[in-house]
Parts: structure tokens; C-alpha cells; sequence
């Protein structure tokens, strides 16, 4: 596939004196007409506003965003399908042209939850890339399932302690295992995450790295397990580091930690290809995400595919860029909440784990003709 429908990841133009003629034919609309009416969610109001209210606006590099736009244009929604000729087209742009195209053809609109409030919650999330087995062993021992027979979408199958223990439920599980972790642990943050990239040695010797993707749940309540070892008053804060060590000093405890989370996950083995690698899993909307510019949202505030301005300042980043609401999770509900992409391995774990902070959302929506 063509650069333009998103099949690799976009660099910035070479020069900027690649292309003046073209920039010079560009600029951005005057900000100062009448605003249109809020517009209303299920879950939110959205308030419009200038586009010099954004923080940052003006900062962003757009061209690292496009990735994720065009992603999003291959499965659009009827909102946003009439743009996505423009945007392909804008993908061999700069990021002047880029800007006044969106200040053009968009507007935007601050979110607020129902009551009122402006302010809300960032975290982040990851891939977790883990050494697995496709077969028991004494080191490779955890198993992790494809979805039973008969699971039922919205229907609450058994709670992660029954998976574990309950005979009749282990012998409905008996021939879904698609891999064995090590680490009890490192499953649970697989699970939590929703995706990981797997890394087998296959009977061959040679090396195999899969993705293994969402497939259900059993459709019970996700309960933190760092909560609950807080609310026991066993760690001062729950990152995974902190639970491995508190695990390590307790490991006749580790089930009951482990089943203070009802809810588990099953997954699906994809094949990772060289251009797969480049992106994330598939999020809710059905298109893989782009490490730092996708996020997972409501979606009864903020449709899926929909670009949004987003800010965030805190003690682990300071965040002013456009990204594309791609996915949703269990734990991603109300007006201004969003999860934050921020790519896999251990590097992008130890952002997700300690990213927590206050939050500000403006969906750019298209202007009536």
C-alpha cells in the first residue's frame, strides 16, 4: 500500500525549501468569527472555542499525527469520511499547510463533562513484550487462552479466581492455551493492557515475535490490583515494579493479589510483518494505533476516529499535541478521560506506569459547509 493510506510510519519533509511556492498559496483563516452553538453528547458538552485557546497549537509537528489520521481514514465514520481525500492528499504537506487546512475545515470545541467540569484523567497505556513458550514447562507455566467456547459478548463468564481453580472451568479451558509466561505477573499486565508482543523460540531454534491481540473477556468488573494493595496499606505506590516486589516478599499471597481482579482477557495470535511492527495493536475503531498520538476515550464523549487537541502537564510529561480517538477500555469512562499509546516495550512500560494526571480535551469537529 501507498505511504498515503498510512503503510509506514511518516518523516518529516527533508527541507522546508522543498516546497515555498506551494506554502506560500496557504494561510490560516481568520479566528475571530462568530462562534456556532455546544454541541451535545451522551457523556459530555462540547463548548466551541478559538483556535488560539489550544495550548501549544501552534508548536505541534502535525506530520507525526498523520500516521494516526490516516489510519483513521481507513475505516471512517460518516462525519469524518467526506475529509479523508483531503487528508491523504495533506500527508506529503508541511506542517504550515497542514495547520491551515485544519483551522480551515475544522473547528474546536472544548469537552466538558455534563456537571460542568473541564478538567480530567490521563493515563497511558502500552505493549508489553514478553518471552513466552508455546508449550509447558516447569519455567513456562502460565497460561494464556483463546476464548472459551460459547463465551457471549456482555455476558459475565468466570471470575479469574474460578479460571484458576475451579475443575469444571480449567476442563472448558482445556485446549484454548495459545502461550505460557513465566511470571504470573507479567500475564496479569498482559491482560490489563489488552495486547502484548509475544517472543517464542519455535522447535526449530529460530525466533518468532507474534502479537497476540484481544479476542473478549469474561465480562467481569476490572478491579486494580495496585488499589488493593494500597487500600491494604502494603505499598506506598503501585507501580508493576513495586507489586513485583511486594509478590517477591509474598509469594504465598500471590492468588489472592491476583484474584482481586476478577476480570481476564483472551487473546488471538497475529502475525507481526515488518510494517505491523511499525504500529500498534488494533484499537476499538479497528485500525492499529500510533505510539504517541492515539488514545482511547469514551465513547459515548467522543466518537471513535474523531482528531483531538489534548493537554496535559504533570510530573512525567507535558503534553500539547493532536491526536486521533482510536479505542476505549473498561477503565476509559466519562467526559474528559483518556488513555494515552505511548508504544511497547520496557521503556514505554515505565511511562504507562506512572502516568497520572490532570487533563484537558478539544475535539475538532468539521465545519457545516
Amino acid at each position: 500500500m501507498l505511504v498515503a493510506c498510512g503503510s509506514a510510519p511518516m518523516q518529516a519533509p527533508e527541507s522546508d525549501s522543498a516546497a515555498p511556492e506551494q506554502r506560500a498559496k496557504v494561510s490560516a483563516p481568520n479566528d475571530n468569527g462568530e462562534l456556532p452553538s455546544p454541541l451535545q453528547q451522551a457523556k459530555s458538552r462540547w463548548t466551541a472555542v478559538r483556535w488560539s485557546e489550544l495550548p501549544g497549537f501552534e508548536n505541534d509537528a502535525l506530520f507525526e499525527a498523520w500516521n494516526a489520521w490516516l489510519k483513521s481514514c481507513e475505516r471512517p465514520g460518516p462525519v469524518f469520511a467526506p475529509l479523508c481525500s483531503e487528508v491523504r492528499r495533506l500527508s506529503i504537506s508541511g506542517t504550515d499547510e497542514q495547520r491551515a487546512w485544519m483551522m480551515t475545515r475544522l473547528q474546536p470545541y472544548r469537552v466538558d463533562a455534563l456537571q460542568g467540569n473541564t478538567e480530567g484523567l490521563l493515563t497511558a497505556y502500552f505493549e508489553p513484550v514478553l518471552t513466552g513458550s508455546r508449550t509447558p514447562s516447569a519455567e513456562f507455566s502460565v497460561p494464556l487462552y483463546q476464548p472459551p467456547l460459547g463465551l457471549t459478548a456482555r455476558k459475565p463468564w468466570f471470575t479469574r479466581q474460578e479460571i484458576d481453580s475451579a475443575p469444571s472451568v480449567k476442563a472448558a479451558l482445556k485446549g484454548r492455551e495459545i502461550a505460557y509466561l513465566a511470571d504470573p505477573i507479567d500475564a496479569l499486565v498482559l491482560q490489563i493492557q489488552g495486547s502484548g508482543r509475544l517472543q517464542f523460540k519455535e522447535p526449530d531454534g529460530t525466533q518468532t515475535t507474534v502479537r497476540l491481540a484481544f479476542a473478549g473477556s469474561n465480562e467481569q468488573p476490572y478491579k486494580s490490583v495496585g488499589k488493593w494493595l494500597l487500600d491494604q496499606g502494603a505499598v506506598r505506590e503501585a507501580s508493576w515494579p513495586t507489586i513485583k516486589a511486594w509478590v517477591a516478599r509474598n509469594p504465598s499471597r500471590i492468588n489472592e493479589l491476583l484474584w482481586s481482579n476478577p476480570r481476564t482477557v483472551f487473546f488471538k495470535e497475529e502475525r507481526l510483518s515488518g510494517l505491523d511492527a511499525a504500529f500498534g495493536p488494533r484499537g476499538a475503531q479497528g485500525v492499529p494505533l500510533t505510539p504517541g498520538r492515539s488514545i482511547a476515550v469514551d465513547p459515548g464523549s467522543i466518537p471513535y476516529g474523531t482528531p483531538v487537541w489534548l493537554a496535559s502537564k504533570g510530573p512525567g510529561v507535558n503534553l500539547q499535541k493532536l491526536v486521533l480517538a482510536q479505542d476505549t477500555g473498561s477503565a476509559i469512562v466519562g467526559a474528559v478521560r483518556a488513555d494515552y499509546f505511548v508504544g511497547w516495550g520496557t521503556e514505554a512500560g515505565e511511562l504507562a506506569g506512572r502516568l497520572k494526571q490532570p487533563l484537558r480535551l478539544w475535539v475538532l469537529w468539521p465545519k457545516k459547509p
